[in-house]
């Protein structure tokens, strides 16, 4: 006959296992909500993890002694200290935007039958840093590596409407605004006017600007700081490439654009 106060260890491992996995759980409901408020008391944050005001005081403590939380001495409320920042720190220089990018880039291309590029922003130009071909794709022309005009592309466009208007003087006075075609815009008037555009849409459209028979469209990628680190492009021929009247094309260019900004730890506005 077994004596029921004698404990089942194996039922024990498993609370206390659940247990800990709970303290975890709740734990990151405090800095989520933290994230989201800025700052919050004791009892605020209790109420809406549904805890008692000790258990949430326990796990607020443990988060304080690693620097995880802070606590307003003049409030006594707490928000996020800077162990988060050393935490997040060492997960951009992981972070390559060519590698986090492929796999969306090459669906890209497989679902629209055309060219995409992925580019940055590089002394004054727009460099393209890695391709994706359609298999459809009349061009075979390799366009990794090569520097683009900021003022006659999708991508530099996108990259010149994120940039601050005192940087955007600068670059534009130091490369002035070449045509490249009978259709590149020169005018830095009729510029600034589309990239307030671009701003406002979130995409950028040529149409042979930089290359006679040659239309584009790019959305911007962003990192984890919210900040625009590139751009996402899909080209093809004039004669069958709209990307504005190609059904469902600005959709889906901006999810894939969304999907690489997630990928490179953007949140969202």
């Amino acid at each position: 006959m077994v004596s029921r106060d004698v404990p089942d260890r194996e039922s024990d491992s498993d609370a206390a296992q659940h247990g800990g996995v709970q303290s975890v759980d709740r734990a990151l409901a405090i800095l989520e909500i933290l994230a989201r408020t800025g700052h919050a008391g004791v009892s605020e944050i209790a109420e809406e993890i549904g805890i008692h005001k000790s258990t949430a005081s326990r796990l607020l403590g443990s988060l304080v002694a690693r620097d995880i939380v802070q606590q307003n001495n003049e409030r006594g409320k707490y928000q996020l200290g800077f162990g988060v920042l050393r935490l997040a720190s060492s997960i951009p220089g992981r972070l390559s935007l060519v590698r986090e990018a492929r796999t969306v880039m090459e669906a890209l291309a497989e679902e629209h039958k055309e060219t995409v590029n992925l580019a940055v922003l590089r002394s004054n130009y727009a460099v393209n840093v890695d391709q994706a071909m359609g298999p459809s794709t009349l061009a075979t022309y390799d366009w990794v590596g090569s520097l683009t005009p900021l003022h006659a592309t999708s991508s530099g466009k996108v990259l010149l409407a994120a940039l601050p208007a005192e940087e955007r003087e600068r670059v534009l006075k130091e490369t002035g605004l070449p045509a490249r075609t009978p259709l590149t815009i020169t005018s830095r008037k009729q510029l600034e006017l589309q990239l307030l555009e671009v701003s406002h849409r979130g995409y950028a459209v040529t149409r042979e600007e930089f290359e006679i028979g040659i239309n584009a469209i790019a959305v911007p990628v962003h990192n984890h700081a919210g900040t625009v680190i590139g751009a996402v492009s899909i080209a093809g021929p004039a004669f069958r490439f709209d990307p504005e009247d190609k059904p469902g094309l600005v959709e889906s260019l901006q999810a894939a654009g969304l999907q690489i900004s997630a990928n490179m730890g953007y949140t969202g506005p």
